[in-house]
């Protein structure tokens, strides 16, 4: 197991740390020191063998920790929320190095975290829990394209909830558009559209019934709100090159990409 709060023994080295636990089971010192050494360079510290954990950074002390956990050759690995003390930038990079080992070592991991990000980069499978029940356990691509429940829907990533309404050839009218339905389709005819805002177009329009609310530059992509005529806001992430004219105020005209929708019953 890794802890959240490293969890190193203060008073010793991180070799020793590192080899904690084939002492404890009366391994050699020669091999347990030398399985250490291995371990340490593994995880990219074959220099920091002596240092102490107050002389090594929080990323630093994570790698030792992790190498500690893998020295008795484990079957399972259950890491407990990793990365959650670090910094951004050391977190994006010590998670790229835990999915390397994982991957190079093959060892079956649990990897427990608050972080999407890190679960749908990481994971072959993410389990979404509710309230202690599973949602839904499923690829990262298949939980975000295709979630199981409303849960999943707007736990995963980011989701828009629009109105709309049922027509009789079981299509699904929301925002102008109308959409086949992803799954079951509730027996309602008010309903509710589940939509991510990378599924909605938006182009400037003088004549658009749609209007800016606020336009969020995030590099390659910009999150647009808009605010529609019957009250209701809307997210839409576009290429940031093509939303130079969506400021605020700015009337705009606003789509659903043509594929399967997930649909609830419109909340009474």
């Amino acid at each position: 197991m890794v802890f959240q709060s490293y969890s190193l023994f203060p008073n010793l080295s991180a070799r020793d740390n590192v080899a904690f636990g084939l002492r404890v089971r009366k391994v050699p010192a020669a091999r347990r020191n030398a399985r250490a050494a291995e371990l340490l360079a593994l995880v990219g510290l074959p220099e920091h063998g002596d240092r102490y954990p107050h002389q090594m950074s929080g990323g630093q002390q994570q790698r030792v920790a992790l190498a500690r956990a893998l020295a008795l050759q484990p079957r399972v690995l259950l890491l407990d929320e990793p990365l959650s003390a670090l910094d951004a930038k050391v977190r994006l990079s010590l998670r790229e190095e835990i999915r390397r080992l994982q991957l190079s070592l093959g060892i079956t991991t649990i990897f427990v975290t608050h972080d999407q990000e890190e679960a749908l980069s990481m994971a072959d499978r993410v389990a979404v829990l509710n309230a202690g029940k599973l949602e839904q356990c499923a690829a990262p691509a298949e939980l975000y394209e295709r979630p199981a429940t409303a849960f999943v829907a707007e736990f995963v990533g980011t989701m828009n909830r629009l109105p709309g309404r049922m027509t009789d050839d079981g299509l699904v009218e929301a925002a102008g558009s109308r959409l086949p339905v992803d799954g079951d389709a509730p027996r309602t005819t008010e309903v509710e559209v589940l939509v991510r805002p990378e599924n909605i177009t938006v182009a400037a329009d003088p004549q658009g019934e749609a209007t800016v609310v606020s336009a969020s530059f995030l590099g390659s992509v910009t999150r647009v709100l808009l605010d529609l005529p019957d009250g209701s806001s809307v997210k839409a992430d576009l290429p940031s090159r093509d939303a130079g004219a969506l400021t605020p105020g700015v009337r705009a005209a606003v789509g659903l990409a043509q594929r399967p929708v997930l649909v609830v019953p419109a909340a009474r």
